[in-house]
């Protein structure tokens, strides 16, 4: 839901509550109902000679690998830092399998998925940047490029739905769909989950191997769903008027907006889904454990209580500091709009599908992938349009979940030494170090943009860049505004003088918004403001109009011009000069946020340049 913060698709409230109830649906409804009780097979163990002392201490390695993962997890959010569940879960299995393989004199630990997760690190993300970098550029090349938009959108915008909804269709089944078809072949529904789910563990590269491919069950059915929205999309393009939108990209972005908002809530739906079956998979083992008296097995089944709790957890974590990590993919990486807000959800959604095929089995996290996306598209406007120290400290904090859950996963199993009395003395611990840090972090300086995040909770929504650069121009413009009225007045032989005051304090109006806006800037809290030289060329144009505003107003103060028809002529020609100056440099930045959201198409570079031209001609004509 990141996405559709920062392209203002949805507010941060609006965002938070969809993904709370997809996360949560995905979690409770479409969650595996039998779970691996070792996930992902990072421990390598054999289940028919497993004792009771290694069933016991497997159990307290559990309890200790995911306290590990929950610790680094909190720690990481309140940073804003989109780190993977997934991955912190194998860190913490990792860490604790290190000390089991030491106790039992046993090889417990399987590096070959270690080396997958690894690799997944640098695969899925750049798999994910290059198909959403490639999506981008089609709608850019096929649509933002034409020379109206708006119709081209109409007939092109369901096409590209047909591929977009199809790669939905398959993924919603294999993703967040794999436990309802488990659960439908236990109940008889269907012959065998396999007729719409991929064979993974007998898959091959060989294209002659009918388990190289998906189920043509999953594919009729996904291709079904495709036609049908993109038939529905149509006949809505047909139908709607986009009224004052015709000219500009607004149009296309409000079009985008829905597509873009349907591919949030389904990665939502199936993140909940996927990682609530790794979350509490350690968790059934625990509860098998000690339900059954030490027994333990490769499955487990998973009881509702436990289903809930794992699902009103993701939920509860969502709507608390859910917006720290939304706020980092949707503003802090670069600047997204409705249709680089799709593109990345759209190449984060297919390359999870594509690592999904049969004959693959990398483990990728979703939160990287998406990340990843966001990277692509923000690279479709050039190397600037990314923040990679923003990025470079989200894959730090990649490389280092498994480490640092891995750490902590020893140290808690280590100290509770399979004693449920140091484990009650070990929990209070664990939660009183993470309050503690959270605590010496809480101040501004740790949370940059916390104010605008805050802000943004708000049904107007925080405001962007473009939006503070028009409040400048209305600005200025009413300062011009004051100084007409003074000119007119000196003109008709009346008295101006509240009208020059009421100039002078706009332009100190302005001027104050003006010092707001170069201070942002020159701090860096607006790192991903694209092409800032350009922002401030205007702004200092606009701050001279200003400046040019209350020089003519103060002028009128002084009393041979009120004698001099001559005069009071020239300076209601220049007011008026003036006027359309500042008038010209809101459409300047009007183009300007056309030009960002268009992507630098060839159409919005010739605008914003003759506007340029334009506002040089007038200032100097003033």
């Amino acid at each position: 839901m990141g996405t559709s913060v920062g392209s203002r698709a949805l507010t941060l409230r609006q965002a938070v509550i969809i993904a709370a109830i997809f996360e949560f649906a995905g979690a409770f409804f479409a969650g595996d109902a039998v779970t691996d009780t070792v996930r992902k097979g990072i421990l390598s163990v054999d289940f028919e000679t497993v004792t009771d002392d290694f069933a016991n201490d497997l159990m307290y390695a559990f309890i200790a690998a995911m306290m590990a993962a929950a610790v680094w997890l909190t720690i990481a959010t309140r940073f804003g830092l989109p780190v993977s569940t997934t991955h912190s879960i194998i860190g913490g299995i990792v860490g604790v399998g290190l000390v089991l393989e030491v106790q039992h004199d046993t090889s417990l630990i399987d590096w070959e998925v270690i080396r997958k997760v690894v690799m997944s690190w640098v695969a899925s993300p750049l798999m994910g940047g290059l198909l959403a970098f490639f999506t981008f550029f089609i709608i850019k090349e096929a649509i933002l490029e034409a020379k109206d938009p708006i119709a081209r959108s109409r007939w092109l915008a369901p096409v590209l739905a047909i591929p977009t909804f199809f790669v939905l269709g398959l993924a919603l089944q294999f993703k967040a769909l794999k436990g309802f078809f488990g659960k439908a072949e236990s109940e008889g529904w269907i012959t065998s989950k396999y007729d719409w789910l991929p064979v993974k563990e007998n898959g091959s590269w060989n294209p002659m191997d009918p388990n190289a491919w998906f189920p043509i069950n999953s594919l009729i059915l996904a291709g079904m769903i495709s036609v049908i929205a993109a038939g529905m999309l149509g006949y809505v393009l047909r139908n709607y008027d986009f009224k004052g939108e015709k000219d500009g990209f607004h149009g296309v972005e409000k079009i985008f907006v829905w597509l873009q908002v349907i591919t949030a809530a389904y990665v939502a739906f199936a993140h909940g889904a996927n990682d609530r079956s790794n979350a509490i998979g350690p968790m059934a083992a625990v509860y098998q454990i000690l339900s059954s008296g030490g027994e333990l097995t490769a499955k487990a089944d998973v009881p509702t209580w436990l289903v809930l709790l794992g699902s009103v957890g993701i939920a509860i974590g969502v709507m608390t500091w859910g917006w720290r990590v939304m706020d980092t993919i949707g503003k802090k990486i670069t600047d997204i709009t409705p249709t680089r807000g799709f593109a990345a959800e759209f190449g984060a959604a297919t390359t999870i599908l594509i690592f999904s095929m049969p004959f693959l089995a990398v483990p990728v996290s979703t939160t990287h992938t998406l990340v990843g996306a966001v990277v692509g598209v923000g690279l479709a406007g050039g190397a600037k349009a990314v923040d990679f120290r923003v990025f470079g400290k989200i894959f730090a904090s990649w490389v280092a979940s498994l480490p640092a859950a891995g750490f902590g996963s020893i140290v808690i199993f280590v100290a509770v030494a399979s004693d449920p009395i140091k484990l009650l003395v070990v929990i209070p611990i664990a939660l009183a170090g993470v309050g503690y840090v959270i605590w010496k972090t809480s101040g501004d300086e740790i949370y940059v943009e916390e104010a605008l995040a805050e802000a943004s909770v708000k049904e107007t929504g925080a405001p962007t860049y473009f939006e503070l650069f028009h409040t400048h121009a209305e600005a200025v413009n009413k300062t011009v505004g004051h100084m007409l009225t003074a000119v007119n007045a000196a003109a008709d032989g009346k008295n101006p003088g509240k009208e020059i005051e009421a100039t002078v304090e706009a332009e100190l109006h302005a001027d104050n918004i003006k010092n707001d806006l170069r201070k942002a800037i020159g701090s860096g809290q607006w790192s991903l403001l694209l092409r800032s030289e350009d922002f401030m060329e205007m702004l200092s144009k606009q701050d001279r109009i200003a400046d040019y505003a209350q020089n003519v107003a103060e002028q009128l103060s002084f009393r041979p011009l009120y004698d001099n028809a001559e005069a009071r002529a020239a300076l209601k020609d220049m007011g008026e000069s003036v006027a359309k100056t500042a008038s010209l440099y809101e459409e300047s930045v009007t183009a300007l946020r056309d030009l960002t959201l268009s992507g630098y198409t060839r159409a919005g570079r010739e605008r914003l340049g003759d506007l340029i031209d334009r506002v040089n001609l007038a200032e100097h004509e003033a």
